[in-house]
């Protein structure tokens, strides 16, 4: 018989939110396919700490952007890794920090390309994983008497509480393309929910990561700490159990939802 399904693929986890969700993932259990664009050695560092919670994780190079490479990442991680259980929707990009009447066309193409379309090609690769496991999944159910047990799989889309605010002069884009995850996330939970597979969000708020520096304001956390109620930013590995608690059985029956995690934002 074939194996329970019991790996998640990360996307943009070589870092940031994205390697702390993936740490996260392989301390409750799970074995990690750990996506990155271009940074090998940071993806590689993540490897080897899923390792020492004994699990097994690849490191897969792809641009989610590309449908191609999209189909690579999904073919070698389930080779490595066996089926499909989950997958974290986390790369992405701010497309820089500037007015929106300054942000060129192209950095407004590259911001959809990944943060949506991005997402939206790996939502339908992990469908077509999570449907070549039905059989299985199905005789898992027949087998089961908690129906809290896991059914056909889990995406889980990371947005933004930028989706809410809009983020004036800073990242008009950025908030954009979150606030299409949060309504993708909503159309395709409800359009899969009797099939099992659970659809959730989680939108964290300001974050210590590297994103802020590479967005060209490496001042921005010291700059927004006092704006945030619980007056601080927070930590990726903070975000990191909102979407692995998303991911479990605990979670259950959650779908369609947007968890915000955002320190009273």
């Amino acid at each position: 018989m074939a194996a329970q399904a019991n790996m998640i693929l990360v996307t943009g986890a070589s870092r940031g939110i994205g390697a702390a969700t993936a740490i996260a993932a392989a301390r409750d259990g799970f074995d990690v396919a750990v996506n990155y664009i271009s940074d090998a050695q940071a993806a590689h560092r993540v490897v080897q700490a899923i390792s020492e919670y004994g699990r097994k994780a690849i490191a897969v190079q792809g641009d989610v952007s590309i449908p191609s490479d999209v189909e690579r990442i999904f073919a070698l991680a389930e080779r490595a890794l066996g089926p499909l259980a989950g997958l974290v929707n986390n790369a992405g990009i701010t497309g820089g920090i500037r007015p929106f009447v300054e942000t060129n066309a192209e950095t407004i193409e590259r911001v959809f390309a990944i943060n949506v379309f991005g997402a939206m090609h790996c939502a339908r690769a992990a469908l077509a994983c999570f449907a070549r496991q039905a059989p299985l999944r199905a005789h898992a159910l027949a087998q089961a008497a908690d129906m809290r047990q896991p059914r056909a799989g889990v995406i889980v889309n990371v947005s933004s509480v930028a989706a809410r605010t809009g983020s004036p002069n800073e990242y008009v884009p950025y908030a954009a393309s979150k606030a299409a995850i949060e309504t993708f996330t909503l159309g395709l939970a409800r359009e899969v929910a009797a099939s099992g597979i659970r659809v959730c969000a989680v939108a964290p708020g300001s974050t210590l990561t590297d994103i802020h520096a590479a967005g060209g304001a490496p001042d921005r956390p010291a700059r927004i700490a006092a704006k945030i109620p619980m007056g601080r930013l927070a930590e990726p590995s903070e975000i990191a159990e909102a979407i692995v608690w998303l991911l479990s059985p605990a979670a259950s029956y959650v779908t369609g939802t947007v968890m915000h995690c955002a320190g009273g934002l």
